[in-house]
């Protein structure tokens, strides 16, 4: 069970990576500090407090950077490796008692993948918001992506199991209006 909730933890805080790389990097470090939740040995480093500095700063500068109009764009494309970076690190320092090649595996494709999803909703909106309100609408969505991250970050660490429902119900919700902008709406004469 207990292999089960870390799952659902580092897949949550994967997601939260989606929305802000470090917010939920520093959530978690401070979980640990806490003794809220217990990462894998090797992954001990993020409970430290020389982590709680460089996720503190790193966590200040990119919320900052994202509320400036032209350099929001530049961070989309670093924050994209880094977000499915940091996804696949949380989810491998939360997963254990499970052989190393199943929780590499899991770590990359769950958390790397929903990291990745998360993160590319968030360049397409803002991208969207930049062609149709010429950037003035960024930082409004700069501001719900960091709420996204706070609010996803606490749920994974409080109810782990609430949290992953949720994500699962927004991965369905994103695939569908994928699907509809890539092939469109059926119509009734196309039947």
């Amino acid at each position: 069970m207990e292999t089960l909730l870390g799952i659902a933890v580092g897949i949550g805080l994967s997601a939260a990576c989606g929305f802000r790389v470090f917010v939920p990097l520093l959530a978690m470090n401070l979980a640990i500090l806490g003794g809220h939740i217990h990462p894998s040995p090797e992954f001990a480093w993020i409970g430290t407090p020389y982590a709680t500095l460089a996720f503190a700063t790193a966590t200040v500068a990119e919320i900052i950077g994202y509320y400036i109009p032209w350099f929001d764009s530049i961070l989309d494309t670093i924050a994209t490796p880094a977000a499915v970076i940091a996804g696949t690190v949380t989810t491998a320092s939360m997963v254990t008692e499970i052989s190393p090649f199943l929780k590499w595996t899991l770590a990359i494709m769950a958390g790397g993948g929903i990291a990745g999803l998360v993160q590319g909703s968030m360049v397409a909106l803002r991208l969207k918001s930049s062609l149709s309100t010429a950037g003035a609408a960024n930082p409004w969505i700069a501001t719900l992506e960091l709420v996204g991250a706070i609010v996803i970050a606490i749920l994974a660490l409080v109810v782990p199991i609430v949290c992953l429902g949720l994500l699962v119900l927004l991965c369905i919700a994103v695939i569908r209006k994928t699907g509809r902008l890539l092939f469109g709406r059926r119509t009734s004469s196309a039947r």
